[in-house]
């Protein structure tokens, strides 16, 4: 139906006719060139900002243009890769042929093997990153941030398998809790202060913090309590033996990981389904937030057959190297005296977690704060309700006594790190003083995990006694 005023001059034809009268009509002819309707009455958009044509189910911002591998594209996108701090670190690619030829040809070098390897595996997890934020772009916004989490915990998930196979269960132990605190004081707290340096004050979503720091504190709550069970009854020898207490300790940290890793079930699915909407709207506003967005925009993008392609080479590569970094940590440890706490604590966590440092802390200095803790408390809370719980499991099936009874020393620094940064979250502002203050908590356990002696009888890099027994 249309509507057609009556002319000038025309007889009305009666007294309670109005100016305006409806006839019928034929529907309108829809041009060729018109949008056409999506699902949900909306006009989808032909085009992205670059002038690419959309591909069905990828997003407009994620949209290459192109299609398959072409070599001469992939190899200078994944050069020039997002931001400086990146592309400084795929300076160190050649140390990757030396460290993986290396550890053939000279087997005895066993600190230089280390040293190589340790720096090998820093552009090898940039990859690993950076691939993945790209396929994160041509997905929708929240389901993206958990797969380029997901993908940035693959460096950690290898490591800890590896260093399962070869019995480093002291190390692996405090790798788990040496990630989480590396994440969440170092990693945090540069954002904290990178932001901080360019930005009088940084403001962030109660949606984001809240959740996360609640999510943090249960599983803290979840990790310590194997530790506790054992320490509590560590003495009453009278009550309990030894050995029955190490089986009890074994037996509660396989059914706390298996409820753990149903938490972060229910976690995904309150995110990607239930409550989507508020982050993806939050997201979409630190998006407008960027200074160098427009930049952004105008570069190059991976295809997504180009995207599995570098994830597939990186895990391959990380797998390769991890392997030869974990062959020397006996050795590290026995020889040149370092402790498997500052190993498992520090290093380990420090060459797994770079990819995501950098990620977050570039998001932080264009002032997407949203993003910056989304990566941030994300991968804090994969490796806490996730990543942690899957080794004890996978130990289980391997018949290996990988639990969570961690070093008491390990466990109170880390429920007090989760304390002090669910304080810094509360006014959801960050600046710089609160960055630098986490940073500096970070480098002073980072000195206590150096002084920090070994189990006795530990050190040679296999189970011994004390592990399986779960002892400190």
């Amino acid at each position: 139906m249309v509507f057609h005023r009556k002319k000038a001059g025309e007889v009305e034809p009666t007294a309670e006719s109005h100016d305006i009268e409806m006839k019928s009509s034929t529907s309108p002819t829809t041009p060729a060139s018109a949008h056409t309707k999506g699902e949900k009455g909306h006009i989808l958009p032909t085009h992205n900002h670059n002038g690419h044509k959309i591909t069905k189910h990828i997003e407009p911002e994620g949209e290459s243009g192109r299609k398959g591998i072409h070599p001469l594209h992939f190899f200078k996108i994944c050069w020039t890769s997002t931001s400086d701090a990146s592309r400084a670190v795929n300076l160190l690619w050649p140390v990757v042929p030396v460290a993986i030829a290396v550890r053939y040809a000279r087997k005895d070098l066993h600190l230089a093997i280390f040293i190589l390897n340790y720096i090998a595996m820093v552009p090898c997890a940039n990859l690993i990153g950076f691939a993945g934020q790209e396929l994160a772009r041509k997905l929708p916004r929240v389901f993206g941030i958990l797969l380029e989490t997901t993908l940035g915990s693959v460096v950690e998930i290898v490591l800890f398998m590896v260093l399962l196979q070869q019995n480093e269960i002291q190390v692996i132990k405090a790798a788990i809790l040496g990630s989480i605190l590396a994440t969440l004081l170092l990693c945090l707290g540069m954002c904290f202060f990178a932001g901080g340096i360019r930005y009088d004050e940084q403001k962030f979503e109660e949606a984001v913090s809240e959740v996360g720091n609640g999510l943090l504190l249960t599983a803290g709550l979840g990790l310590a309590v194997p530790t506790a069970f054992y320490v509590a009854l560590q003495t009453e020898t009278a009550r309990i033996s030894a050995e029955e207490l190490a089986a009890s300790t074994l037996s509660i940290s396989r059914i706390a990981s298996a409820f753990l890793i149903i938490a972060y079930g229910i976690y995904v699915f309150f995110q990607v389904r239930t409550h989507h909407g508020i982050y993806d709207a939050l997201l979409e506003t630190d998006e407008l937030n960027d200074a160098d967005r427009h930049k952004d925009l105008r570069k190059a993008k991976l295809t997504f057959t180009e995207c599995i392609l570098a994830l597939s080479i990186s895990i391959a590569l990380v797998t390769l190297i991890a392997i030869a970094l974990v062959e020397q940590i006996p050795w590290i440890v026995k020889e040149r005296g370092v402790s498997d706490a500052f190993v498992g604590l520090i290093l380990v966590p420090l060459v797994e977690k770079a990819a995501e440092h950098l990620t977050a802390v570039d998001e932080a200095w264009d002032n997407q704060m949203n993003f910056a803790l989304s990566h941030v408390l994300g991968a804090t809370i994969q490796t806490a309700l996730f990543n942690a719980p899957l080794v004890v499991v996978v130990g289980w099936g391997l018949h290996k006594p990988m639990d969570l009874n961690f070093e008491l020393f390990d466990i109170i620094v880390l429920i007090l790190a989760i304390i002090v940064v669910g304080n810094f979250l509360r006014d959801q502002k960050s600046n710089y003083l609160e960055g630098a203050l986490c940073v500096i908590i970070y480098c002073i356990i980072a000195v206590a995990a150096f002084y920090y002696p070994d189990p006795l009888g530990h050190g040679t890099g296999e189970a011994t006694t004390t592990t399986e027994t779960g002892g400190h």
